[in-house]
């Protein structure tokens, strides 16, 4: 009986059902190349000082004790400040997604030809490379302290972002509706202008919107090296040894950035 049944297995299922030697091969390679590198690393990273997070208990007790205290006595200053860093986001998305779209066309390599691709490319790689915190400290310098450096590094930082996965969401389009405007003897821009954007314009607005909530949360940082909003009122607190405060305004960021991961989750189900 038991010879029948393995005479009934089709070559095909014989396969399926055998061991995968190489794929075996490949994962466990790659979980002891990661083992390596972890290795290599616990040292330079100093993870073998983890012991200090728990060496002196007192500091930790004391941040704990102010942290579950909040102080909302300057609640009106942190809801303005709060409010700046979404304003800062709102201009550092626009600025970015505006001028981001360009370059994502001139990036796309199913539009645009290969000498025009590689410099637009390796520019946004410059721009998405640097951290919109660097970005922050050279705009301070430059036009002072205040938002306006804060919304320069974000534009700077997230138009590199927004072109890469912009220029992805062209090439992975259907050219067929391409094709069939060029038939008609339309030029490049309408072949863009109707074949192109229509099909990634859902897209492309759900990646605005999710950039939008990271650059909030990435603004709150920026006011720590003067680039305006919130982040510098928390540094000053957190300095000045005033953990209730510094508490009270951890949870308005943490509302903030909540409600509006909400609101962009809501209207990205919309557009998808």
């Amino acid at each position: 009986m038991k010879d029948a049944q393995t005479q009934q297995i089709s070559p095909a299922v014989s396969r399926q059902l055998s061991p995968r030697w190489q794929q075996m091969f490949y994962r466990a390679a790659a979980a002891l190349f990661l083992a390596v590198i972890l290795g290599i690393a616990y040292y330079p990273a100093e993870i073998n000082n983890w012991t200090m997070l728990f060496a002196d208990s007192g500091n930790m007790l004391i941040y704990f004790k102010d942290f579950l205290h909040p102080d909302f006595s300057d609640l009106a200053i942190f809801i303005k400040k709060m409010l700046e860093t979404v304003y800062m986001a709102v201009w550092g998305t626009f600025l970015s997604v505006l001028f981001g779209i360009g370059f994502a066309l001139l990036s796309s390599q199913n539009i645009a030809p290969p000498w025009v691709v590689f410099p637009a490319r390796r520019l946004m790689d410059a721009t998405r490379a640097i951290n919109e915190l660097v970005f922050a400290i050279l705009f301070v310098a430059a036009v002072g302290l205040g938002p306006l450096a804060g919304v320069m590094a974000l534009f700077i930082h997230n138009m590199g972002i927004i072109s890469k996965l912009f220029s992805e969401a062209v090439e992975a389009i259907d050219n067929r509706p391409v094709e069939g405007i060029h038939s008609t003897g339309a030029g490049h821009i309408h072949k863009i202008l109707y074949g192109v954007i229509p099909q990634v314009i859902p897209l492309w607005a759900s990646l605005t919107l999710y950039r939008f909530e990271t650059n909030v949360r990435s603004a709150t940082v920026l006011g720590i090296v003067g680039a305006g909003g919130i982040g510098f009122v928390f540094y000053e607190s957190f300095r000045s040894f005033q953990y209730d405060k510094a508490s009270a305004i951890i949870i308005v960021m943490v509302i903030t950035v909540s409600l509006i991961d909400m609101l962009s989750s809501r209207l990205r189900n919309l557009l998808l």
